[in-house]
């Protein structure tokens, strides 16, 4: 029979990241996506609030050409909230990384090789 030690063991695997293969499954009577076009994330209480937006891509234009022609801009801009999570600040951590992660993804893959023109891949 194996001694045991009332220390406990510190395992190096412990500190590493572990990659998990999660299945999530709809929470609600829809399964499509909803579309965001804008996002605004605030802390309160050590909690993260991320809220995700659609605002009409025609409001966006008017808003540049607006801004572009000099011409006055409403001080406010109406939206509908597609969703809000809320998030301890660990999640938002490991969030902001594979998100970082994806988006080099894209560039590495926008970027044109070595000995290519540009616009091919």
């Amino acid at each position: 029979m194996p001694e045991q030690s009332d220390k406990p063991e510190k395992s190096e695997q412990s500190e590493k990241a572990v990659t998990l293969n999660v299945q999530l499954t709809p929470g609600n009577a829809t399964e499509q996506p909803l579309m965001a076009n804008y996002t605004a994330v605030s802390v309160a209480q050590g909690i993260a609030h991320v809220d995700f937006g659609f605002i009409e891509p025609a409001l966006f234009s008017a808003l540049g050409q607006a801004i572009r022609q000099n011409k006055p801009i409403p001080k406010g801009v109406r939206g509908t909230r597609t969703a809000r999570i809320a998030l301890p600040l660990d999640a938002l951590g490991r969030l902001q990384q594979q998100l970082q992660q994806t988006l080099m993804g894209l560039r590495r893959q926008a970027a044109p090789r070595k000995g290519e023109p540009k616009g091919q891949a």
